[in-house]
């Protein structure tokens, strides 16, 4: 008679398993998510300086550098949004909300990691270091207060990718396109709003106990607002490949755009996969190659013709 009661008391406890304090750091950082720091290469890979001597080490160690920084961003995130975390369904197994990392012992961690990415951002170029700072300070207002402010929380989202692509051209002190920002921007946003999407309907009516700001969305408002940033996200990737002057054979790689977007709005309405793109990117395989032939078709009509 009492089976029942409990076996759904213990579907609603997070799940605790006994790890070492560095694997859950490192947990917390979520490395699947700096995938997006990806972004970083794009100057060095358009710009042609791929192949000058000491530019392709320096944006390695510009990625890493930002791998260390968002990472300590989420882990403030992570301590900002504790409460919370407890009541979301995948959230509450997180190590800070289960229980099973400390929070004191995150908090010295991500002081120490953000002091050491800074400074390092600084030593390694000037400029660079200025915009690796501007991104964390930009981060840090969202996770205290921008993500609650609707419309400005997925903008402040799509920013964070502008500063990571320019991060990846001031390293190396490379020009870069304004279309090709403006095409990072829109992409990034249209990443944020599915998100928001997933969200809403994933937690239903627990989404504001969540986060509040899911309370001033609504799942046919964001449907209109990708609809609207999908389009310009093609537009202006088809302007870039013809404004470039580069290679009209940039071209090219629109069809992969196309695809790119359709396939993972595909993911977000039919697979419910809408809630991290860098899992959707890793999982789905027709979205990876499409990916990786756009890169390497980018690439060689770089650097070829």
């Amino acid at each position: 008679m009492n089976l029942q009661p409990k076996e759904a008391q213990l579907q609603t406890q997070p799940v605790v398993s006994q790890k070492s304090g560095l694997y859950l750091l490192l947990k917390t950082m979520r490395p699947k998510q700096w995938t997006k720091n990806l972004i970083i290469f794009a100057g060095i890979i358009f710009a042609r300086k791929i192949f000058t001597d000491g530019y392709l080490l320096k944006t390695l160690y510009a990625f890493l550098d930002f791998c260390i920084l968002s990472g300590s961003v989420y882990i403030i995130n992570d301590l900002v949004d504790i409460e919370k975390d407890k009541a979301h369904p995948k959230k509450r197994n997180r190590p800070l909300a289960s229980g099973q990392l400390s929070v004191p012992l995150a908090t010295v961690f991500v002081i120490l990691s953000t002091v050491l990415s800074l400074g390092s951002a600084f030593f390694l170029n000037i400029n660079f270091g200025f915009v690796a700072l501007a991104y964390f300070l930009l981060t840090l207002s969202y996770s205290f207060k921008l993500k609650n402010v609707v419309i400005i929380d997925v903008i402040v989202i799509a920013l964070g990718f502008i500063l990571r692509a320019v991060a990846g051209a001031v390293v190396i002190a490379a020009d870069i396109s304004p279309w090709l920002l403006v095409c990072t921007f829109l992409l990034a946003l249209f990443l944020a709003l599915t998100k928001r999407r997933h969200e809403l309907l994933l937690l239903d009516d627990k989404a504001r106990s969540h986060r509040k700001i899911l309370d001033e969305y609504q799942p046919e408002m964001l449907d209109q607002m990708i609809s609207v940033v999908t389009s310009s996200t093609v537009m202006a990737y088809s302007l870039y490949t013809f404004t470039s002057g580069h290679s009209i054979y940039l071209m090219t790689t629109i069809p992969f755009v196309v695809y790119g977007i359709f396939r993972y709005q595909y993911l977000v309405h039919q697979k419910d996969m809408g809630g991290s793109p860098e899992v959707a990117l890793l999982k789905d395989k027709p979205l990876l190659i499409n990916v990786l032939l756009w890169v390497v078709t980018s690439a060689l009509i770089l650097y070829l013709t």
